[in-house]
């Protein structure tokens, strides 16, 4: 018998695969099979698994099987934290710029302009000496006037916000005493000192957000809390600040304890700013300490 016969006996043997009942060995189905067929089924069970097998290495079971897919995911997580750390450094180079310009406001330092008399440096506004005097002290105030989104600091500003921006706002009385200096711009004085008995506690005027809340040279220990409406007010001369930056704090809280701490001090006392977009606002015009 020739190569070729037994090759083409061999693909040609059939197989018989029966399927019997245990209990009485009856035919339940039956069905022949050739070599070929083995051979292309298993060709196909193979290709089957090796598809299913390289599908699952790129989606369900990637992690484990596709080093690339690791690779790609742990740049996208540095990605991620690259952004976010670069958010979180201007959001803390801001907060620090907003906290250096509130100290300067709290403690009356002062920035150098190039002003003529009569004339601004950059020849577009008209100014008079007696004008920049009165606010001199408070120039600090222009560095934030952004975070505020505040007004030009004109002279009329002074009487525009205080009869019209809070009429329905009820604000506490911060301390119980007699004030003895009144609120005199032309003076570098922007707000009222009060007299109160020692150790008396100090509270916040209206509903807020402490913002500086620390020592300074002049002024000793001072708060200032951010209200609603772009409303700052600020405690100065405390003996002792109950409160930290951050802190929310209800109209009426105690905040502080009246003092006498600070160079600009003469007594005990409370010192009291009030200020809306950069301007400084008359507090006995809103709040009755007697």
């Amino acid at each position: 018998m020739s190569v070729k016969q037994k090759l083409n006996d061999w693909i040609e043997t059939k197989f018989l695969f029966v399927i019997r009942r245990e209990e009485d060995f009856s035919v339940i189905t039956s069905f022949t099979i050739t070599k070929i067929k083995i051979g292309l089924l298993l060709m196909l069970v193979l290709m089957t698994s090796f598809a299913a097998s390289l599908f699952l290495s790129k989606t369900l079971l990637a992690r484990w099987f596709d080093p690339a897919y690791i690779e790609s995911e742990n740049t996208a997580r540095i990605y991620t934290l690259s952004e976010t750390v670069d958010s979180l450094i201007l959001e803390v180079n801001a907060k620090d710029r907003y906290v250096k310009n509130l100290k300067q406001i709290i403690s009356g330092e002062e920035e150098d302009y190039e002003i003529e008399d009569g004339q601004a440096s950059d020849g577009s506004l008209e100014v008079n000496r007696s004008e920049i005097d009165l606010y001199k002290s408070s120039e600090a105030t222009r560095s934030i006037i952004s975070e505020f989104e505040s007004m030009p600091l004109e002279e009329s500003n002074f009487s525009t916000f205080s009869s019209s921006s809070f009429t329905d706002t009820y604000f506490f009385p911060p301390i119980q005493g007699v004030v003895v200096s009144g609120y005199t711009p032309s003076n570098d004085h922007f707000g009222v000192d009060v007299v109160a008995a020692e150790n008396e506690p100090v509270k916040a005027i209206a509903e807020g957000t402490v913002i500086f809340s620390s020592w300074t040279l002049e002024t000793g220990y001072v708060v200032a809390i951010q209200h609603s409406n772009e409303l700052i007010s600020i405690y100065k001369h405390n003996s002792v600040i109950l409160k930290s930056v951050g802190d929310a704090v209800r109209g009426g809280e105690i905040i502080s304890i009246i003092g006498n701490t600070g160079e600009q001090t003469t007594g005990q006392h409370l010192h009291l700013e009030l200020w809306y977009k950069g301007t400084p606002l008359n507090p006995q015009e809103f709040i009755t300490f007697d």
